[in-house]
């Protein structure tokens, strides 16, 4: 079942609507208005992980772009401070065969997830570490 939702925009905003919505990726306004407004409202809730509270638990995956001949592999799955669902290792990442991209699935208490983001940033040979956030749930799941 889905309801309808109207609001009021200024006129600037109202003709560059659909322009935006279509350089978004989005061919349905609804779904952009949906995601837009879920994100912006985690956002406003939690921030990025730098400015996440001391308390939080945060679910996501770090993604790791480094340099091939280190001869290393980024095993974060050796801390304790940190569950580590996932961890996946690609080397020789798109046209460049000196690329290597790491994700893990990561889960712990947002200044145990800063402190392994802020230590992959660095490690040496390390060129680009982000982090995505899993959408927060009210309720748990599973």
């Amino acid at each position: 079942m889905s309801k309808i939702i109207s609001f009021s925009a200024d006129d600037e905003f109202a003709n560059d609507f659909d322009s935006l919505i279509e350089r978004s990726g989005y061919k349905n306004r609804s779904r952009f208005l949906r995601d837009a407004a879920l994100f912006f409202a985690e956002y406003q809730q939690r921030g990025d992980l730098m400015k996440m509270a001391n308390e939080e638990v945060i679910e996501g995956h770090l993604v790791v772009y480094y340099e091939h001949g280190s001869e290393q592999k980024l095993m974060v799955s050796r801390t304790d401070s940190v569950e580590v669902a996932a961890y996946h290792h690609s080397s020789r990442l798109g046209h460049s065969c000196h690329s290597c991209v790491d994700v893990v699935h990561v889960k712990g208490e947002a200044p145990h997830v800063r402190s392994v983001f802020e230590q992959l940033n660095n490690t040496p040979n390390v060129d680009k570490v982000s982090f995505i956030s899993a959408p927060m749930k009210i309720e748990d799941c599973c």
